[in-house]
């Protein structure tokens, strides 16, 4: 897992899933997680702002696989 910030993006957390797949969450707010840390499903990684060129306060969010953007649907589990 990294955390950095981007001038596009601003504050942006990127979790490595292994196997090729990272989940990429760009333009928050406060970020209550370390780079390197290891992360649990459903645990609060950030919060939702407005950093970087954005028009308003959302979260961007972005599957890649080996380094591709890929369609985010096939991977979210209810």
């Amino acid at each position: 897992m990294s955390v950095d910030s981007d001038p596009g993006y601003g504050r942006t957390v990127v979790i490595n899933h292994g196997y090729g797949l990272a989940t990429i969450y760009a333009h928050l707010d406060k970020v209550h997680v370390k780079k390197g840390q290891a992360v649990r499903r459903h645990q609060e990684i950030a919060e939702v702002g407005d950093t970087g060129r954005t028009t308003g306060c959302h979260l961007h969010y972005e599957i890649h696989m080996n380094g591709v953007p890929v369609n985010p649907l096939r991977y979210i589990l209810n």
